[in-house]
């Protein structure tokens, strides 16, 4: 039985945690786009890597650690990934061209200092490798972690999932219209699902690494259509 310290605890983490990364969304894309609102964005970037692990260590008392992959993990995560990679893909080629406006991406890419080939591959490469791994730490690892505090069973999935969606709503919404909006959101609640799911059953980040990645692959390749081609 969970008692009322645990859940108070896990809430109060939740709530320092979570809304950081949507302010740094709407600061960065909405308020001051290149300018202190850039900053704030990053700054909340590192918050939502830097207070997990603070927050592990300085009040849970947990010792992190860092495990190799295993066969079962890199499998999992690959086909969930290239599963996702052709979805993306493709509802891109069917409804994408429609809903997204490039003059309206590239005028938002170019505020945030993305004004050439060469800088846009090196944001995206952060992005694949790095960002997705920052994510699955502090959305899988953590937060999903503490929505089993709250509600135990396949319960926090769907909250820890629904977390991870809000401030993606901000972003979709920066570059598309409300039709790309509702598709991408249902999108990403699906995969935050999937990518919490994977995390509970291998407890490893592995599986959900992976996919993300490759996941993010995929919009990097439509980003640079769109940007670029």
């Amino acid at each position: 039985m969970l008692n009322m310290d645990d859940r108070q605890t896990a809430l109060l983490a939740l709530t320092l945690l979570v809304p950081a990364a949507s302010i740094g969304i709407i600061a960065g894309l909405y308020i001051a786009p290149g300018g202190w609102g850039q900053t704030l964005s990053v700054l909340c970037q590192v918050w939502l890597l830097v207070f997990p692990i603070a927050w592990s260590v300085f009040v849970d008392r947990e010792k992190l650690s860092l495990s190799l992959p295993k066969r079962q993990e890199l499998l999992a995560g690959s086909i969930w990934g290239i599963f996702m990679f052709a979805v993306i893909v493709g509802i891109y080629s069917l409804f994408g061209q429609q809903w997204i406006d490039p003059v309206i991406a590239k005028e938002k890419s170019h505020q945030l200092g993305i004004s050439s080939l060469n800088i846009y591959l090196t944001v995206e490469a952060y992005f694949v490798l790095v960002n997705s791994l920052i994510e699955e730490f502090t959305w899988r690892w953590f937060v999903c972690k503490k929505c089993q505090l709250l509600i135990p069973g396949t319960k926090a999935i769907f909250l820890s999932s629904l977390f991870f969606t809000i401030h993606h709503i901000f972003v979709i919404a920066a570059y598309s219209d409300w039709q790309a909006v509702l598709l991408g959101s249902l999108a990403v609640f699906t995969a935050g699902i999937i990518w919490s799911h994977s995390y509970l059953t291998y407890r490893s980040l592995w599986p959900s690494y992976i996919s993300h990645a490759i996941a993010d692959l995929a919009l990097a390749s439509i980003g640079w259509q769109i940007l670029f081609n």
